[in-house]
């Protein structure tokens, strides 16, 4: 029998989804603001949509551009002659590297920010929020991959596996849950934790604009964006406008195009 890598990625998907949810039930790390059944058929709701709109937008150009690229020797892999294990834990960094750029951009390009943010309203972070992403920035998103795989030229099973990890990797840190103290800064220096991502959500701007990571927390420190998270990061978390509109549709899919509270001080 042979397993498709869609087929890998939604298992993953759907398995850590559950794994998450179960622990979060058993040990919380923060209060929850709204039921959780309310979270996650909202933010289930919402990923639903954007899993049938990416299917039909960009999953099969994706694929096929893997392929072509793939074939003919293109990008920076193929130049490399790259192949079987080697090329696949490359490709891992390689594009885990591409996708912490591409996350940074859309704090920093206004346009991409105003689409992003639809993430960023949710004042209370968990599994689910790793749900929770507007349309219009997973279709810009996938416009960003077309040109990873052009530049870097990964195999399909490279971008299939990337793809996994990273979907796993967001649910784990968008989790409501977090490692002891004796425990966190040792797997922090690798990879990111829940404490290291829920600052990120934090509704303090500092710290909104750092620890841009997804898999590999390398890349922060490597580039001046990491923070180390603090337990003033945790008490509030959300943007600075539209605290009492976060789990309604209406407002989260108008979020790009509607006018802005001015963004106060970093602090």
């Amino acid at each position: 029998m042979t397993i498709s890598p869609r087929t890998l990625r939604l298992a993953a998907l759907l398995a850590g989804l559950a794994l998450f949810l179960s622990i979060e039930s058993l040990r919380p790390r923060r209060a929850w603001h709204a039921p959780r059944s309310r979270r996650l058929l909202f933010h289930g709701g919402i990923a639903a949509f954007n899993a049938a709109l990416l299917q039909l937008a960009w999953a099969a150009p994706l694929a096929a551009l893997v392929l072509t690229v793939r074939d003919r020797g293109w990008g920076i892999a193929g130049f490399l002659r790259l192949s079987g294990i080697s090329e696949i834990l490359v490709s891992l960094v390689v594009l885990d590297f591409l996708d912490y750029l591409w996350h940074r951009a859309n704090h920093v390009v206004p346009t991409l920010w105003r689409f992003h943010s639809a993430h960023h309203v949710d004042t209370h972070v968990d599994v689910t929020t790793s749900l929770r992403f507007h349309p219009g920035e997973l279709l810009l998103s996938g416009g960003a991959k077309a040109i990873w795989i052009v530049v870097w030229g990964p195999s399909l099973w490279a971008f299939a596996i990337f793809e996994m990890m990273i979907t796993v990797a967001a649910q784990l840190h968008h989790s409501n849950i977090d490692f002891p103290d004796g425990v966190e800064p040792a797997v922090r220096l690798f990879g990111v934790t829940p404490r290291m991502h829920a600052s990120h959500h934090s509704a303090r701007t500092r710290s909104l604009d750092a620890n841009f990571a997804t898999i590999f927390s390398i890349w922060d420190r490597l580039l001046g964006s990491y923070v180390d998270p603090t337990a003033e990061h945790l008490v509030e978390q959300g943007l600075w406008f539209g605290r009492e509109s976060d789990l309604s549709l209406s407002y989260v899919l108008k979020m790009p195009f509607a006018p802005r509270t001015p963004r106060p001080e970093a602090r």
